[in-house]
C-alpha cells in the first residue's frame, strides 16, 4: 500500500465517509500477508516509494499467478520481472488485461502512472544485445511514473553515435549505462554528464568476459566520479535506484 492510499483511507475516516471497521478491513493485510507461496511486503510502498515486485525466475506460473491475484486484489496492480510466457499464460487467465513485455520478460497489470514529464532517466546501451536488460530497467521506471528516455548502440567502438546524443544526456537527472564486454561505456558517459550515472554490467560478450564479470570490474574501478554499480545484467535494480534518485528532486 503507498503513502498515497493510506493518507486517502485516513482522510475519509476523519471526515466521516469511512468507518472505522471499513478501514481497519483494508489495513488488515499491513505489514504483510501470507499467502502460503509468499509472504507478500505490503508495507513496502510505504516505507521506500516502491511497491513489492515479483521475482519470477524459478517460481511455477502456478505459484505466479496466486501472487499476482492477491496482489491486484490488494492494490489493483502488480509486476513481475523475468517472467516466462507460460507465467503470462496463467496469470492471463484471470485478468486477461496482462500486458507482456517481451524483451524485458516483464508482466504487468493495471495502470502505469503518468510521468513527471520535466525530469527523466536516460537508459543507454552499449549495443542491440544489451536490450533485454536495458528494456527492464525502462519498463520498471515507466511502471514506477518515470520518464524515459532510451539511447540503445551507441557503445565505445563506434563512440560518435554516444557524442551524437549528448545534448540529450546533458539533460537527464540519472544515466543508466549498460553495457557487457568490456563495459567501457560507463566510464565515457560518467565523464560526459553532470547527474548521477549508474551502470550496469551484462553477459554479453565472448568466453573471457566470464559472464558480464569483467564488464562488472572495469565498472567498478571505472576512473570517471559519480558512477555506480549494480550487479550483473539487474535492470530492475538500476531503475529503482534512478527512481530514488530521481523522487528526491
Amino acid at each position: 500500500m503507498s503513502r498515497e492510499k493510506l493518507e486517502s483511507i485516513l482522510k475519509e475516516v476523519a471526515a466521516g465517509s469511512r468507518s472505522i471497521a471499513e478501514a481497519l478491513d483494508d489495513l488488515r493485510d499491513l505489514p504483510f500477508e501470507d499467502v502460503d507461496v509468499a509472504m507478500l511486503d505490503h508495507h513496502r510502498a510505504f516505507r521506500t516509494g516502491v511497491p513489492e515486485v515479483v521475482y519470477g525466475l524459478h517460481k511455477t506460473p502456478a505459484q505466479i499467478a496466486a501472487i499476482v491475484a492477491r496482489m491486484v486484489a490488494r492494490d489493483g496492480r502488480a509486476f513481475v520481472t523475468r517472467a516466462s510466457t507460460e507465467a503470462v499464460l496463467a496469470v492471463q487467465e484471470n485478468h486477461p488485461e496482462t500486458r507482456y513485455f517481451e524483451t524485458a520478460h516483464i508482466l504487468a497489470v493495471g495502470e502505469f502512472p503518468a510521468p513527471v514529464p520535466d525530469r527523466f532517466v536516460a537508459v543507454v546501451t552499449a549495443g542491440t544485445s544489451d536490450l533485454p536488460v536495458a528494456e527492464e530497467a525502462a519498463i520498471t521506471l515507466e511502471w514506477l511514473g518515470t520518464r524515459v528516455e532510451r539511447v540503445y548502440d551507441v557503445g565505445v567502438a563506434g563512440v560518435h553515435r554516444l557524442l551524437s546524443r549528448r545534448e540529450l544526456l546533458w539533460q537527464a537527472s540519472v544515466v543508466i549505462a549498460i553495457a557487457g564486454m568490456e563495459g567501457a561505456l560507463a566510464t565515457v558517459v560518467g565523464g560526459l554528464v553532470d547527474c548521477p550515472t549508474i551502470a550496469v554490467p551484462t553477459s554479453v560478450g565472448y568466453g573471457v568476459s566470464f559472464n558480464g564479470l569483467a564488464a562488472l570490474l572495469a565498472m567498478l574501478n571505472s576512473c570517471a566520479p559519480g558512477v555506480s554499480v549494480v550487479n550483473i545484467d539487474n535492470g530492475f535494480g538500476a531503475a529503482v535506484c534512478a527512481r530514488m534518485i530521481v523522487a528526491q528532486m
